[in-house]
């Protein structure tokens, strides 16, 4: 086995180990961390929890004990080199008498990246970084864009017919099921099921009130996996239609709610209706509108999502929405799922409504893009945008 295929093995370690604060760490980094004796053996590991405090880097050292001196750390992320609720991990690591390091990236936050490399350096220690860095890079992507411009990474999320239909028209009849979509569902269990993990992997859920009143779901994490705190469930309701006896409602009133997880934004609140919202225990906040017939600026809103430490969000409504969001330019990401099904007609309901792109020059470009299988189902996930860029 040479040098770098065991690099590569444990270090793809602290990036499973890492995985495992998803729903946990944020608005932190999720990191991993192992230590490896001269022998090869796996001395110590550790992963960063919010609610833990302590990083990474030094449960492993707190496990590998006397075991980390002359060893080698292995870690998806850049160790601290200042103090936060911490003091620098970077210190830690010197002070452990750990020989080498071996990282996967710098810390993406440009006021501090690189500087725990060179105290590390510094100090004597053997730094090597890059390897697995792709995968390093996407794991923190929500991080990276929260804290290099202060508002959460946002993906669009739709599920929709190859011809991009994501509801048959609105007058079909049907029996209808609570929480069911008019229509039922496009697509099958499987991509239902991953849907589920990927709101686990998100801080908020962004909808309009048009989906609200059309759907009435709950928009929750359904995942069964644990999360530090709920899933935000923002609503975006510029005239105050939300339903009282709703299921989102129902939810709050049914004490089902944790810290108020339901987050209203409106241009222009009625009072007496705003009233009996924050009665119930959600939240209500008015921003400024974007448009004339008042929908909240969505760039306003990120920004108060910033705020409130949500380093991603997960918009996951209706064609308007979809349209509104990709006119503001506020989306990072997109992960669309396909049925192979076929709509057809005038009267079912498009991905995105509004203005759109006017020319083909000036259409969003999806970049970086994979394919994902769901039993006869698939979806396209990619960029809009580097989350890493300026």
């Amino acid at each position: 086995m040479t040098d770098r295929t065991a690099d590569e093995r444990f270090l793809r370690r602290a990036l499973d180990l890492a995985s495992q604060g998803t729903g946990l760490a944020s608005p932190n980094p999720r990191v991993g961390a192992v230590i490896v004796d001269a022998q090869g053996n796996i001395v110590g590991t550790g992963a960063y929890t919010y609610d833990g405090v302590k990083h990474a880097e030094v449960r492993a050292l707190d496990h590998a004990g006397e075991k980390a001196r002359g060893a080698t750390l292995y870690i998806n992320l850049e160790p601290c080199s200042h103090r936060g609720r911490t003091p620098p991990c970077a210190d830690a690591v010197i002070a452990a008498g750990i020989q080498r390091v071996v990282a996967s990236m710098d810390d993406p936050n440009p006021q501090v990246s690189g500087r725990g490399f060179e105290k590390l350096r510094a100090a004597g220690i053997q730094v090597e970084t890059g390897l697995l860095e792709n995968e390093a890079r996407r794991l923190n992507e929500s991080f990276a864009r929260y804290i290099r411009h202060g508002v959460p990474l946002v993906t669009l999320k739709a599920a929709m017919t190859l011809d991009g239909k994501i509801a048959p028209p609105p007058t079909e009849s049907f029996e209808r099921t609570a929480g069911t979509p008019p229509g039922g569902w496009i697509t099958g269990e499987p991509a239902r099921e991953h849907a589920q993990e990927l709101r686990h992997q998100h801080d908020a859920i962004m909808v309009g009130a048009g989906t609200i009143l059309r759907d009435d779901p709950l928009l929750t994490d359904r995942s069964g996996h644990p999360r530090r705190r709920p899933l935000l469930r923002v609503i975006l309701d510029s005239r105050l239609r939300l339903p009282m006896e709703s299921r989102l409602l129902e939810s709050v009133k049914n004490g089902d709610s944790i810290e108020n997880d339901v987050l209203v934004f409106s241009s222009a609140p009625n009072g007496t209706k705003k009233a009996q919202l924050e009665e119930r225990g959600v939240r209500v906040e008015q921003l400024p509108a974007a448009t004339p017939d008042g929908r909240p600026d969505l760039h306003a809103v990120l920004v108060r999502l910033g705020q409130l430490e949500i380093t991603n969000a997960l918009i996951e409504g209706g064609a308007t929405i979809n349209g509104a969001a990709l006119a503001a330019g506020i989306v990072d990401k997109v992960f669309l799922y396909y049925a192979p099904k076929i709509l057809a007609g005038t009267g079912s309901v498009p991905f995105s409504t509004g203005a759109g792109f006017r020319h083909l020059n000036e259409a969003a470009q999806v970049k970086a893009f994979e394919l994902h299988r769901f039993g006869e189902e698939f979806a396209v996930e990619g960029y809009v945008r580097d989350p890493y860029g300026e």
